[in-house]
């Protein structure tokens, strides 16, 4: 009786595992919509950029249909877990801390960590005590600051658009993000000569990870896979420095 009853758990499990198992026929990804060249809002609402033009190769490759959705970066990780979308590529770094809630493929882009200011500023970063310095909250960029410059007065921003206007006010000193997004965001834009980037380059992976990953939920292990082999098909074919060539003038993908 025992054995017949072990048989049937296992049976169970396994049928279990097989209705649990999905096909994917469609993948959501969620995209913030404010990051350039990764993702940025056009005027009717659409979403362009390095993500987006991602997203949809990723699709093709895997041969799913794709659905973008918007999503601000405070809950960005909450909406996936939430299932609002089925994946997130948004320029996220890969962290211990973050792995310790979602999976993440491999690297799909390594970009170095920089501080923007306005030219002459004379920030020395030997002594930032009482420097208004903006970051875009819940970040690796705000989690790099408050661990290493605990007298630098952090401002924290919903997105990296609204640190830039307080640059360009001068209510705060420098902004520290990506050097891609600073350099869409503030050099290469109208004005963008006034400013510079200062002080150290940034890589350390104990606060900026392993490079930028896709994001998925724990049990889907799947389509972390799928998405894993999409990417690295991408590469094979060329079609990732395709899409990385209208974004970037060096190599995003990095060592």
């Amino acid at each position: 009786m025992k054995k017949w009853l072990v048989v049937a758990a296992l049976a169970a499990t396994a049928v279990t595992g097989m209705a649990q198992a999905k096909e994917w026929k469609t993948v959501r990804f969620g995209i913030e919509g404010a990051y350039p060249p990764f993702s940025w809002t056009e005027a009717d609402g659409s979403l362009k950029g390095f993500d987006v033009d991602m997203a949809n190769a990723l699709c093709k490759e895997m041969e799913v249909k794709c659905k973008i959705v918007p999503q601000d970066w405070d809950g960005i990780i909450p909406s996936l877990l939430a299932r609002k979308y089925d994946a997130i590529i948004a320029a996220m770094s890969i962290t211990e801390e973050r792995k310790k809630k979602i999976d993440f493929t491999g690297k799909y882009a390594l970009i170095p960590n920089k501080f923007i200011a306005k030219k002459d500023a004379g920030l020395n970063f030997d002594n930032l005590d009482g420097v208004k310095i903006g970051v875009q909250r819940a970040t690796t960029h705000d989690k790099y600051l408050t661990d290493n410059y605990d007298k630098v007065e952090i401002v924290r921003y919903g997105s990296f658009d609204e640190a830039y206007l307080d640059l360009a006010s001068g209510r705060i000193a420098a902004v520290l993000g990506d050097a891609s997004a600073l350099e869409e965001g503030v050099l290469n834009k109208d004005g963008g000569e006034g400013y510079e980037f200062v002080g150290p380059s940034l890589t350390d992976p104990k606060w900026f990870g392993e490079g930028f990953g896709i994001a998925v939920r724990k049990q889907d292990k799947d389509l972390t896979a799928k998405l894993d082999a999409a990417i690295l098909s991408l590469r094979e074919k060329g079609v990732y420095q395709e899409i990385a060539a209208k974004y970037f003038n060096y190599d995003v993908y990095g060592e």
